[in-house]
């Protein structure tokens, strides 16, 4: 269940093929109405953008736009603790210059040299109602199928999320989350988690509040679960910083972390530095190599109480 829930709750910084919300442009609304709080999904986006994403190896990004609605990329990713790998993707972009979200993906695939492959496909229903559909297999065998339809009001968002439903197993996972904008600067809602198989059955319930300062923004989520907290401040234009508590009571874990970005656009450059509880520390360093259409990447993360180091060196081209 873990893997199922992970596709919903935690899209990565660069990978997410979906819109992102901006929490912190809630102060734009002038006209007096309560703004929208955005999904569940995106609670603690704010503060994971801030830190680095875990480079290894060596890798080669070519993006290629082909039209204005469809885009290819080729990943070679040469690794020295897991097999290489070669990656397809492609996005087919919406056409319809009339949506809300013009720049969206509508539908998304990725296929791996192993053959597994991941698939997104997400459809504007309405102005209001939003339908995403996520596929995933392990070479030849399905490991994910999930279907989430979304409502967006004018102060509140309510979605419900069912993965990996199984008849003859008589096996479904239900997710429901709904937010609400209290006032421009705090958010509450919730995420009931439903779970059924034939060995088992049960849910599991967790609050949410988020708080929205000028330039900082703290969320806290807790449940029967554990806990996450966050917190993430702009101290100017080229500096942010972030902060992450989580509490599992399934693992009896408590980790903590520090992260920080730091952009210098006299030099086309962006550093993204962490460290955290469980002693590792990393860096990782973007540089846009101007007037090149590409993007030298380079990355370091040592775990000093496992004595490990992994260091990675990527370009990205297009």
């Amino acid at each position: 269940m873990g893997s199922v829930l992970a596709l919903s709750t935690r899209p990565g910084r660069q990978n997410s093929p979906f819109p992102q919300d901006k929490p912190l442009s809630r102060w734009d609304r002038r006209d007096g109405r309560l703004p929208n709080p955005g999904s569940f999904d995106g609670l603690h986006r704010n503060c994971k953008d801030v830190f680095p994403q875990q480079i290894e190896g060596v890798k080669l990004v070519i993006n290629k736009t082909l039209s204005s609605f469809f885009k290819v990329s080729h990943t070679f990713h040469l690794s020295a603790v897991a097999p290489s790998s070669y990656r397809f993707h492609a996005e087919h972009l919406q056409s319809d210059t009339d949506s809300k979200e013009t720049g969206s993906p509508m539908l998304i695939g990725e296929m791996d040299s192993s053959g597994s492959l991941n698939a997104h496909s997400l459809f504007h229903l309405s102005e209001k109602i939003r339908a995403k559909a996520v596929f995933q297999t392990q070479q030849a065998q399905f490991v994910t199928w999930q279907f989430e339809t979304e409502y967006r009001g004018s102060d509140f968002t309510a979605a419900v999320t069912m993965a990996n439903p199984d008849i003859l197993r008589e096996s479904v996972i239900m997710v429901a989350h709904f937010l609400q904008s209290v006032s421009p600067q705090l958010v509450l809602g919730g995420e009931l988690v439903y779970h059924r198989g034939r060995a088992e059955e049960g849910g599991i319930l967790t609050l949410a509040g988020q708080y929205s300062g000028p330039n900082w923004v703290a969320t806290l989520n807790a449940g029967k679960g554990g806990a996450h907290a966050s917190y993430y401040h702009r101290a100017n234009k080229q500096i942010q910083v972030g902060v992450e508590f989580e509490v599992s009571t399934r693992t009896q874990e408590t980790t903590f972390s520090f992260g920080y970005q730091m952009e210098l656009p006299e030099a086309k450059m962006v550093f993204r530095g962490m460290v955290d509880s469980r002693c590792i520390i990393g860096g990782v360093l973007e540089k846009r190599l101007y007037p090149l259409p590409a993007t030298l990447i380079m990355g370091a993360f040592v775990n000093h109480r496992a004595d490990k180091l992994q260091v990675g060196l990527g370009v990205n081209v297009g």
